[in-house]
């Protein structure tokens, strides 16, 4: 994921953020630099980050992933999308190939016609029959002579349609073809973005002395304490009571099991999840498969009040659904929370809450 490297320790973070932004992506702010004063620092601390500024770091931490998060979402639709346009391609190219079988055939049909009217002088069926001097031969020679026009009417028409399905199955596996490349762009720019945020967001706390960046984990859990807080005291989930179904409770223990293991962004499991790889699989676990990226889940499952919710439901976050976590009661989540952490509980009201939605409605 280390594709770029500063040409020398004097680059700054000014730069890499402007490295971002020739990528197409918003950067953060600088980082602040140590305040000398560390009047907000804890006693004993040497000369570093005052809390202020360490916070300012967090946010800007905070903020990179989540559009490394959204762009994880933008290459897993790509993905997806991908692998689907491919499955189509092998469709299309076995009824090419179906197709082409089937027309040799047909001419095969039709050149033992020809070669049987040959064989009977050139003469076609029904001008055999007028000439025939047998009233009897005449008679029972109609309806083969009927007989035969139909066939020969039924093989120029199944050969003319099984020429149009090719031509189309052509056209589409073109098509496909082309959306499947287009697709692989996309895939190649969401990667870059997602390398490129994550590089930054690194770069970041790769400054802090360790001693800073212990601090700088307890902020970010003291921020989300403080958001779930404020969220449980709201009453937003006064009167949530709802059981898990039985699937929604299978993808409960799935979720809950991955416990400990890494974000790998992009991944499905088993060794690492991103966020709706995790749920997805969770949910295929429970013979119910729903879409993979957090976007799709929101845009695509039924939603439902909070109040509503239950165990196996599914909580979007963030205004662009660019996280997901599973529900799984008494207010908190399972989810898989971003580079650099591990699949593990968190307080359900500890990020923006979009919307939630609930894969067996």
């Amino acid at each position: 994921m280390n594709r770029r490297h500063c040409a020398t320790a004097a680059i700054t973070l000014v730069c890499a953020l402007a490295l971002l932004t020739s990528t197409g992506q918003a950067s953060a702010a600088p980082v602040p630099e140590p305040s000398p004063s560390s009047s907000s620092a804890p006693a004993g601390s040497p000369q570093g980050y005052s809390n202020a500024d360490l916070e300012k770091v967090r946010e800007q931490i905070d903020l990179l992933y989540r559009k490394a998060g959204a762009a994880t979402d933008a290459y897993n639709l790509a993905e997806e999308q991908t692998k689907k346009q491919s499955g189509e391609i092998v469709k299309l190219a076995k009824a090419i190939v179906d197709g082409q079988a089937r027309i040799a055939a047909l001419k095969d049909r039709a050149g033992a016609q020809a070669r049987e009217q040959y064989r009977n002088g050139g003469l076609p069926p029904g001008a055999q029959l007028a000439l025939s001097n047998d009233p009897k031969l005449f008679l029972d020679g109609i309806n083969k002579v009927r007989q035969g026009q139909q066939a020969s009417k039924s093989l120029l028409a199944e050969l003319n349609q099984t020429q149009q399905d090719l031509e189309t199955y052509t056209q589409d596996a073109s098509a496909n073809w082309e959306k499947l490349e287009a697709n692989r762009v996309k895939q190649a720019k969401a990667k870059k973005k997602i390398n490129a945020q994550i590089k930054a967001a690194e770069k970041l706390e790769s400054r802090l002395e360790k001693k800073e960046r212990d601090r700088l984990r307890r902020l970010e859990q003291d921020a989300a304490n403080e958001a779930q807080t404020a969220w449980l005291s709201s009453g937003a989930i006064k009167d949530v009571s709802g059981e898990a179904s039985e699937a929604g409770a299978a993808a409960v223990a799935f979720a809950t099991a991955q416990i400990g293991k890494p974000y790998v962004w992009g991944a499905e499991g088993p060794g690492s999840y991103d966020c709706s790889g995790l749920t997805s699989q969770a949910w295929l676990a429970a013979k119910r498969p729903i879409p993979r990226t957090s976007q799709e889940q929101w845009r695509l499952l039924p939603r439902i009040d909070v109040q509503d919710m239950r165990p196996g439901d599914l909580i979007i976050y963030h205004a662009d659904a660019s996280h997901v976590g599973m529900y799984v009661g008494d207010g908190a989540i399972v989810h898989s929370p971003r580079p650099g952490r591990n699949v593990t509980l968190a307080g359900a009201g500890s990020m923006k809450i979009l919307g939630v939605v609930r894969p067996d409605k």
